[in-house]
């Protein structure tokens, strides 16, 4: 690119194709950037100046990739559920969100009167009762034990990958 001509920036169409190409993540390929740009045609400069205007944007949390995990052998993938009181929530959130085997920590709403819990969190490992000990000892570390909760384990994987929001949209993702 010769220095007095200005970098045009990408399309609409050319935008929106690259979230959705981004949503599914980097293609694996020696220059990612080019090939994304190759498939949007436009050149990987623009490619790069616009994801760095996301970026700056703070449009992206993280970078980064889904590990198949029961590829490497970890299939005890258990959810701590959680039934703690309303003005404490937060704070064991927080609490639990800090432990470095916590995967995913998150409120919810409770379904009463059947559903109880108000609080899960994510654990996995190769060996199920390697991951009941650790939470069992979380609880402890934490002093939750006297909380009810369950832990209840995957039985069966039917999907697994990052979060899609750029794709056709259902009706209740349009204001």
């Amino acid at each position: 690119m010769t220095p007095d001509l200005k970098l045009q920036p990408l399309s609409p169409d050319q935008l929106s194709r690259l979230l959705r190409l981004l949503e599914q993540g980097l293609p694996i390929h020696p220059s990612p950037y080019a090939h994304l740009a190759e498939i949007l045609g436009a050149c990987e400069t623009q490619v790069l100046a616009q994801v760095q205007q996301w970026n700056a944007q703070g449009l992206f949390r993280r970078f980064g990739l889904v590990v198949r995990h029961r590829a490497l052998g970890i299939s005890a993938n258990l959810m701590l559920v959680l039934d703690v009181p309303d003005t404490q929530v937060d704070r064991v959130g927080q609490l639990l969100g800090e432990e470095s085997a916590v995967n995913l920590c998150y409120r919810r709403t409770r379904a009463l009167p059947n559903w109880n819990y108000n609080l899960f969190c994510m654990m996995h490992g190769r060996d199920r009762s390697a991951v009941e000990r650790y939470a069992l000892q979380l609880l402890q570390r934490n002093r939750l034990q006297h909380l009810p909760h369950a832990m209840l384990f995957s039985v069966c994987e039917f999907k697994q990958r990052g979060a899609r929001y750029a794709r056709a949209c259902p009706e209740f993702c349009h204001e």
